[in-house]
């Protein structure tokens, strides 16, 4: 089992900033994957950044330029440096492990932490 425990978010104005951390309890540079998703109301959890275990990220279009996902080896911590947020990207956000464990591939969550954009 993994634990995943998410802090950082809050209310912040647009044009805000904001860094959102994720603590693992197991060694994150053995995991397959971590991604930050986020979920608004009414809407399907989506994935907006994602690092593999080389070191590839990816991210939302939506999000690219505004959004940077890293880690930290000695903390078994990811994050995600938010700028320039916008209303629209208010809405939980959920740390994400995707992991093999006896040739099994899981995946494990956090869960979650508010963000919320508003004036």
């Amino acid at each position: 089992q993994v634990q995943l425990v998410e802090s950082g978010g809050g209310l912040v104005q647009p044009g805000g900033s904001l860094r959102l951390s994720c603590a693992a309890s197991g060694s994150i540079f053995s995991f397959n994957a971590m991604g930050w998703y986020r979920q608004a109301p009414g809407n399907e959890r989506e994935l907006v950044a994602a690092v593999t275990r080389a070191g590839s990220t990816n991210y939302a279009d939506s999000v690219k330029d505004r959004f940077t996902i890293s880690r930290d080896r000695t903390k078994n911590t990811v994050y995600l440096q938010i700028h320039s947020l916008k209303p629209e990207d208010t809405a939980v956000y959920y740390c994400n492990a995707d992991l093999t464990l006896s040739g099994v591939r899981r995946n494990f969550w956090g869960q979650g932490t508010q963000v919320t954009v508003s004036s």
